[in-house]
């Protein structure tokens, strides 16, 4: 019996995937089988004693079924969503539009939202028609309830776990801090419906994880390291798991978990649904796509092409690495006003001598990077989120999905090794509908990035100047004087 507002599972609704082509349906587009290929019938061999499961929980109500063609390609170029797939849910514009429980409505209410998002008006009807799922959106776009709410009426409609059970839904992101957060969100909208989750990650001790999966649970947010580790200890099985989710997966890929995610993956049966999120859509995160995803709806908010977020105000400083730390100082003396700062350094050991040097020049300054315990992690996360430390140092551990409310400023002290991490390390702020501000030291080590650099800055309409367009056209970088450099930076008037 489903828990569903009463509504029994439906056979007709379960799809064999294997009688479905890849990326736009039909046959499949890709070449002869493979080993891959043949794990895949093997999995679906095994799919035949397992039962069927409903997934389709779309119903359009006449608001949105109403809608003329010329309406959803305006409402869709207005809020810059483009779709790609098999017959394409209209968006929604009203959270009651959506079909979902009230139960759901009552946290969405809870939580304040007026509107859906861009990713959550046309995400929501997607993922609820139980399809596969790509969305790409910028970080801060509402991504995470964009599969989270799905999920949470998915679990509702299953049946209720039995001793032994795995979970039903699993949630893969790339780092402790993401998952802490997704579980934090899940906890909060799915207390109604009394779903219990889980959140496992490496860096903490084993055994309160143990305990919570030993007792079932039907949603487990994971890093894949830990989660393989739970596996193969047969702490949990993924026996159950009919809704998977890759969040971040680029930058999942460019931590250099893409083994741990196939063989996660492996042992997820195949008709499964999954839903695909990232920020931005190089061809290695379109490969590891295609080998798990089957005829998806595709959802891009923005553009493919890597952008900043428009509400950010971003400066780029052009100087030496000597000259890094007066700039930051007179640079903290002018923005200090007790809002949350978050400064980006390359690596750990920069990270910590950056931050000592603050403290003992009178500075409310913290640091995060991987070397930290989690248990200190946690501590500084709590202390700067609280504003008692307003000042955070942090390495690339905590520029993706890191969610913290009311980052007002973001500085790169170090330019780092791409331009998907400045544009992801800036989007710590501006988050939610605010707007931020991000300063860049630039230095003549980074100038194989000034090209990208300036048409990143164009795009969102800011101002580029004539030092940074010099290095783009591969001149040298300027002579830079560290008296005149700084010279009258009080005011302000360096940062173009």
């Amino acid at each position: 019996m489903s828990r569903f507002d009463g509504r029994a599972a439906d056979p007709a609704s379960y799809r064999d995937r294997r009688s479905e082509g890849a990326f736009g349906g039909g046959t499949r587009a890709f070449a002869p089988p493979t080993k891959a290929d043949a794990a895949a019938a093997t999995a679906a061999a095994e799919l035949e004693g397992l039962p069927r499961f409903e997934k389709n929980f779309y119903v359009e109500v006449p608001a949105v079924a109403g809608m003329t063609a010329e309406e959803v390609e305006a409402y869709r170029r207005r809020r810059e969503i483009t779709v790609e797939g098999n017959d394409v849910p209209k968006p929604v514009s009203d959270f009651r539009d959506v079909g979902f429980p009230e139960y759901v409505l009552q946290e969405i209410t809870k939580a304040g939202f007026t509107e859906p998002t861009p990713i959550q008006s046309q995400g929501w009807p997607m993922a609820l028609k139980g399809r596969d799922l790509i969305g790409i959106a910028e970080t801060g776009s509402g991504k995470t309830l964009a599969y989270l709410l799905p999920a949470i009426v998915h679990v509702n409609a299953q049946p209720i776990l039995a001793p032994g059970d795995g979970p039903i839904v699993l949630v893969l992101a790339p780092t402790r801090e993401l998952a802490v957060q997704i579980q934090q969100e899940t906890t909060k909208f799915g207390a109604s419906s009394k779903i219990k989750s889980t959140c496992i990650y490496g860096g903490v001790p084993k055994g309160p994880q143990v305990r919570d999966l030993q007792k079932g649970v039907e949603i487990i947010i994971a890093t894949p390291g830990r989660l393989i580790d739970m596996i193969e200890s047969h702490h949990t099985n993924l026996r159950r798991v009919t809704y998977l989710v890759l969040d971040e997966a680029d930058r999942m890929l460019d931590m250099g978990f893409e083994p741990q995610i196939k063989k996660i993956v492996s042992q997820i049966r195949p008709d499964r649904q999954t839903l695909y999120w990232s920020a931005t859509w190089p061809k290695e995160v379109e490969q590891l796509a295609r080998n798990f995803l089957f005829d998806p709806y595709k959802v891009i908010i923005g553009s493919e092409e890597l952008k900043a977020n428009h509400a950010i105000s971003q400066h780029v400083e052009i100087l030496s690495e000597s000259q890094k730390y007066n700039k930051l100082v007179n640079l903290l003396e002018d923005i200090m006003d007790g809002s949350r700062i978050l400064i980006f350094m390359d690596t750990k050991k920069g990270c910590d001598q950056i931050t000592r040097q603050l403290r003992m020049d009178g500075w409310p300054a913290l640091s995060i990077h991987g070397d930290k315990s989690q248990a200190e992690r946690d501590w500084v996360l709590s202390e700067f989120k609280s504003g008692k430390s307003p000042i955070m140092t942090a390495t690339d551990v905590a520029a993706r999905g890191l969610d913290v409310k009311d980052v007002k400023y973001v500085i790169n002290y170090d330019f780092p090794g791409s331009l998907e991490d400045y544009v992801h390390r800036i989007g710590r702020t501006g988050r939610a509908g605010a707007t931020g501000t991000a300063y860049t030291f630039f230095t003549a080590a980074n100038a194989r990035f000034a090209k990208d650099l300036i048409n990143i800055l164009a795009e969102a309409g800011q101002k580029v100047s004539p030092e940074l367009a010099n290095m783009g056209r591969g001149a040298p970088p300027p002579s830079l004087g560290y008296r005149d450099r700084y010279r009258g930076h009080g005011s302000g008037r360096s940062w173009s």
